[in-house]
Formats: structure tokens, sequence, C-alpha cells
């Protein structure tokens, strides 16, 4: 006869807490499952406030950008460039005796262009190039402004493209317009909450939107010939800016 096949098994010893162990590790996650849904239950039960409100400030603008340019024609695209490239030569030292710095001075276009003559049933015919050269200016003290664009038309600058204000450093309008949002959004959280019978336990969350952009370039005007010019400089403006600060929050209400 054969002998019987001895079966295996492990010793309680190494089984038994193995087990345990497991069972263990189960228990603790279905106890922790509901005191996460609890938790979450108290949180969606509590009463919050959802508002945004906004601050401003009102600064008077330190800087000023300006697009200005010269425009060129020649039969050829080389004599229209050549001539382009001596009068904005001119505008540029124009723009440096004025006391503008070689780093706020940006070439923003350089173009060549042939120019034809358009006669109804007949093929366009070439009538020589246009060049044209524009560069963009900051200028840093608004007081020479006016006699900056003026010094510029009388070196050979053909146009002025636009004007915009700005601020060299924003931070301090900024935190201005900030302070006012905070107050103002916690004025109207008050009001809010005397009206539908709580009060303020918390702020939740605290979030900002917005902040100083710079005014989009207004059009100024066309530079006219020397001839036309009024002897004494441009009046420009600068008004007043407003820099905007835009601020939302949570709030948690309680009886």
């Amino acid at each position: 006869m054969t002998a019987p096949t001895a079966r295996r098994s492990l010793p309680l010893a190494a089984s038994f807490p193995l087990g345990i162990a497991l069972a263990g590790a189960l228990l603790a996650s279905a106890a922790a499952l509901p005191a996460q849904a609890q938790t979450a239950d108290a949180a969606f039960r509590a009463t919050t406030l959802n508002l945004s409100a906004f601050g401003e400030s009102k600064v008077t603008p330190d800087l000023a950008t300006i697009t200005l340019g010269v425009q060129t024609d020649a039969p050829t695209a080389a004599g229209a460039l050549s001539a382009n490239a001596a009068q904005m030569t001119k505008v540029v030292a124009a723009l440096k005796k004025a006391g503008i710095a070689e780093r706020d001075i940006q070439t923003s276009g350089l173009n060549v262009n042939p120019q034809y003559v358009y006669v109804q049933n007949e093929p366009p015919k070439l009538n020589g190039y246009q060049a044209s050269n524009q560069v963009t200016i900051q200028v840093r003290d608004l007081a020479k402004l006016g006699q900056t664009v003026d010094a510029t038309v009388n070196a050979g600058a053909t146009n002025v493209g636009g004007i915009s204000f700005g601020l060299q450093d924003p931070q301090a309008a900024e935190d201005a317009a900030r302070l006012d949002a905070v107050k103002a959004l916690q004025a109207k959280a008050d009001l809010y909450a005397r009206a539908a019978g709580y009060k303020i336990v918390r702020l939740v969350s605290l979030g900002e939107g917005g902040g100083y952009t710079p005014a989009p370039p207004m059009p100024m005007y066309a530079a006219m010939a020397k001839r036309e010019m009024a002897a004494d400089s441009s009046p420009v403006s600068a008004g007043e800016l407003k820099v905007r600060i835009d601020v939302s929050a949570t709030y948690e209400l309680a009886k």
C-alpha cells in the first residue's frame, strides 16, 4: 500500500498573528471612513457667505509711453531705407538730447514696402518703395513730455502714434487699493451677516484678482511739417490713474 501523502500547514504561530494584523487593518479603515464622512458632512452643513469687493487708489502717473516713427519714400528699397536711417538717426539724437536714456528707446517696427499705382483695367505699376521705422519711448520726466515730442518732430519724425501713462513702481498704489478692497469686503460681510441674523465666525478663504494694468495708448496726433508746428511745446496732460484690486472671500457664519 502507498503511504498517504502528508499535508503541510503553517504553524499557528506564523499564520494566526498575520490574520489578526489584516483584520485589525480592515477594522481601522472601516472606522476611519465614518469619521471622515462626519468631518466632510460638518463642513458641508456650515453656513458660509461668499462675497467679492474691490478697492481703488488714485495716483498721478510718473511715466509716459509714446510711439513715434519716420516714413520715407524712394525709387528703390535701398534708397528708402538709407533715407529713413539718416532721418531716424536725427530723431534718436534729439531724444537723447532731450534726456531720454538709451534703455528707454526701443525699435518696435521696421518695414520696407513696394508702392504701386493702380489704374482701372491695367496691371499695377511699381512706383517706388516706402520705408518706415517706428520706436517706442518712455518719458520719465513728464514735465518735459511736450518738449520731447516737439523735438522729435523737428528732428524729422513724421508721425506720433499714441501715448499712454503709467507708473514706474505701482507697488504702493496696489497696496493702498488692497487695503481699500479688504475694508470694503469686511463691511459688506458684516452687513450681510447682520441682515441674515448671523455673526461672522472666521474667514475661510481670501483671494485676489486684478491689479495694476497700464492704460492703453490714446491717439495723439499726426506730426506736421515744421512750419505748421506752434512755437510753444505741445500741451500734454497726464491726468490721474486708477489702480484697482479685486478680492473675494468665504466667511463662516453662526447664529
